[in-house]
C-alpha cells in the first residue's frame, strides 16, 4: 500500500455539514470512506493556516487514490488535494540506482 497525505479545504457547503456533524462525526466519515477503499487512515487533523484537514492514509494504489479524490471533490463540500508520500528506505533504494542523466550541453 502506498501512504498519502491529503490536503483539504471545505467548501460553504462543506462548513455547513462540519457545524452539524462535527469534527469527530467527519473524521469518521472519511475514515469510513478511506476504509470502504481497502485502506486506512492513519492520522487525522484540523488546522488554522492553507489547509482546514491534513489526513494521512493508506491507500492500495493509485487509481484508488484517484477514485477518492475525484469523488470527495465532486461532492463539492471539500477541495482535495492529495500527494504520494515516500518512506526513507525507498529513497534509500532510489538513491542507489544509477540513473543515465546528462547535462544540457555536457
Amino acid at each position: 500500500m502506498a501512504k498519502y497525505l491529503i490536503r483539504a479545504n471545505y467548501t460553504r457547503s462543506g462548513l455547513t455539514g462540519l457545524l452539524k456533524e462535527g469534527g469527530t462525526g467527519r473524521r469518521r466519515a472519511l475514515g469510513e470512506t478511506i476504509e470502504g477503499m481497502g485502506g486506512s487512515l492513519e492520522a487525522f487533523y484540523y488546522a488554522f493556516g492553507d489547509c482546514d484537514l491534513y489526513l494521512i492514509a493508506d491507500l492500495p494504489d493509485e487509481a484508488t487514490a484517484a477514485a477518492v479524490s475525484l469523488n470527495i471533490g465532486a461532492a463539492g463540500a471539500l477541495d482535495v488535494s492529495m500527494t504520494v508520500l515516500v518512506s526513507p528506505e525507498t529513497v534509500d533504494e532510489a538513491v542507489a540506482k544509477a540513473v543515465p542523466y546528462r547535462l544540457p550541453g555536457a
